[in-house]
C-alpha cells in the first residue's frame, strides 16, 4: 500500500519559482532513495532530480541544475522539489517515484506569461 501524493504545482510566470511536495506513506521511508519525473505532452518522461535516503547525495538533469534543488526530511515522510528561475520549458505534469515502481498521481506546473 505504497502511496505518494504529490502537491504545490500551479501557474507561475517565466523567472518564477514553486515548491512541490510528495508525501509518503506505506514503506520505510528513511531508507529509499526518493526521485523526481516530469513528462510533457507528447513527450517521453523524464529523470529531473534524485536524492539519497538520507539526503546526502542528490543529482539533476542538465536542464534543470542550478535552478531546481531537491530535498528530504524523512521525519515527515515527504521529499520536496525546490523549483527556481522557471521557464516555459519546465511546463509538465511532475511524479515523484520510488524506485521507478511507484508513482504518485502527479501535479501540474505550467509557466507561462
Amino acid at each position: 500500500q505504497v502511496q505518494l501524493v504529490e502537491s504545490g504545482g500551479g501557474l507561475v510566470q517565466p523567472g518564477g519559482s514553486l515548491r512541490l511536495s510528495c508525501a509518503a506513506s506505506g514503506f520505510i521511508f528513511s531508507i529509499y532513495a526518493m526521485t523526481w519525473y516530469r513528462q510533457a505532452p507528447g513527450k517521453e518522461r523524464e529523470l529531473v532530480a534524485s536524492i539519497t535516503s538520507a539526503g546526502g547525495s542528490t543529482n539533476y538533469a542538465d536542464s534543470v541544475k542550478g535552478r531546481f534543488t531537491i530535498s528530504r526530511d524523512n521525519a515527515k515522510n515527504t521529499v520536496y522539489l525546490q523549483m527556481n528561475s522557471l521557464k516555459p520549458e519546465d511546463t509538465a505534469v511532475y511524479y515523484c517515484s520510488l524506485r521507478g515502481l511507484h508513482w504518485g498521481q502527479g501535479t501540474q506546473v505550467t509557466v507561462s506569461s
